[in-house]
């Protein structure tokens, strides 16, 4: 089973042009798939469960034949982090666009149209620091263990479905104040 959420159709329209006109066309495009996957073992290895993780949050390609690897990404991001730590070291944690790619199996260019994703669940961060007197410009986990990033992605997630069911009432109180409206006008 997979949930799909983003934003379709008539209830965007609605939701632009009535409820909250000053959004415009600011309103995001992107969509993030939640799906169900499940191990296929009773005791996965950590490839197998960081697979399940990527795919559960929509963070897969979504292209067939595209990597297989992106999974690596997310393991090599928190292996990082957990070195910085250990050495209190906070630069060690970044990981560069073009690291990220090596780590998946794709090029620098590929690696960017799937951060976007990462970034919207709030699960990395942009940052930057200075490394012999260049300025490095990457990637870190959004937290200093992946359970604190699934956190922050979890609220993420959490805090859209309650502006969704914010909608959703005004939706509804708009839909009924327009058939009393018609009602009332078929009186007439």
């Amino acid at each position: 089973m997979t949930i799909l959420f983003q934003n379709v159709g008539i209830i965007t329209k609605f939701i632009k042009d009535f409820i909250y006109p000053e959004l415009g066309d600011k309103m995001a495009k992107r969509r993030i798939i939640l799906a169900t996957t499940e191990p296929g073992s009773p005791d996965p290895n950590s490839a197998e469960l960081a697979k399940v993780i990527m795919s559960r949050v929509g963070l897969n390609p979504r292209k067939r034949n595209s990597t297989k690897d992106m999974y690596k990404v997310l393991i090599e991001l928190y292996e990082r982090t957990k070195q910085a730590n250990k050495e209190k070291k906070p630069e060690l944690s970044v990981m560069t666009v073009e690291e990220m790619g090596i780590a998946a199996g794709i090029t620098r260019q590929t690696m960017y149209e799937y951060l976007n994703r990462w970034l919207d669940l709030n699960l990395i961060e942009k940052t930057s620091y200075i490394y012999q007197g260049n300025v490095i410009i990457g990637y870190k986990l959004n937290g200093n263990t992946l359970e604190q990033a699934f956190d922050k992605a979890a609220v993420k997630v959490k805090n859209n479905f309650e502006t969704t069911l914010k909608y959703v009432k005004k939706l509804q109180k708009a839909l009924k104040n327009e058939k009393l409206s018609r009602k009332m006008k078929t009186k007439s």
